[in-house]
């Protein structure tokens, strides 16, 4: 049968072989020869991984890093799959013998690999910010205002409630993608009464850094770092 893959359907399709095949490994050739700490069009140190685990690259993937698509890693972790990253537009000698390989946290301890504090850091300039002012502060209020958004298809990322004011207010600030901004905006102004908010603020000059790893789990003080390095 002929069929047409969605947009990552290639890599995800790639994984589903692989793993009906129980194959060694799925080699995925893309436009990048690995996995880097860092998009390296932006920071010319960021440096190529040889190693990351399943829950490192989804999460990696999930927050605006683009070398594999969230679905294809989920089915390679969920199978077992070990997926290796290469770059399709190097040939001959040039080639890379080894990308950065996906493996599962067990066979990266039987590897013997030193553990990075970080893995790497993300960034999604393709965010709007909305803050809804003197939202009712009780107990399904938050639901009235994502309500409307989920209906209509809008991804709603980072939410902040701020704490509440004397009179039973409060400020909610979250994040949709940019192209959502305006339909978001439309949607929260036909619910104004149902809400019972004052006004919404809105800002597209934001972008998401998000720092990923595994070794945070055991170690004091990255939060702190990265915001005083910002």
């Amino acid at each position: 049968r002929i069929s047409t893959l969605g947009r990552g359907g290639s890599d995800t399709s790639a994984v589903a072989v692989a793993a009906a095949l129980d194959a060694d490994r799925c080699d995925i050739y893309t436009d990048v020869d690995g996995v880097y700490t860092t998009d390296p069009r932006i920071v010319s140190r960021a440096r190529k991984l040889d190693y990351v685990t399943y829950e490192e690259m989804l999460e990696l993937a999930s927050v605006g890093a683009k070398v594999l698509q969230t679905r294809s890693v989920g089915l390679a972790m969920k199978k077992g799959v070990r997926v290796q990253v290469l770059s399709s537009f190097v040939e001959g000698d040039e080639a890379p013998k080894k990308g950065t390989m996906i493996v599962s946290d067990e066979e990266l301890e039987e590897l013997k690999m030193e553990r990075q504090l970080i893995t790497g850091i993300a960034l999604d300039k393709n965010e709007a910010k909305i803050t809804i002012t003197r939202v009712p502060d009780r107990p399904g209020a938050v639901a009235s205002i994502f309500g409307p958004l989920a209906d209509a298809a809008i991804n709603v990322d980072m939410i902040i409630q701020n704490v509440g004011r004397d009179k039973g207010e409060t400020d909610v600030t979250f994040t949709v993608p940019q192209t959502d901004l305006l339909r978001s905006i439309d949607l929260l102004e036909a619910n104004k009464e149902k809400i019972g908010f004052n006004r919404i603020l809105s800002d597209e000059k934001v972008a998401k850094v998000s720092v990923v790893g595994v070794g945070m789990k055991s170690h004091a003080g990255v939060a702190g770092t990265m915001f005083s390095s910002l």
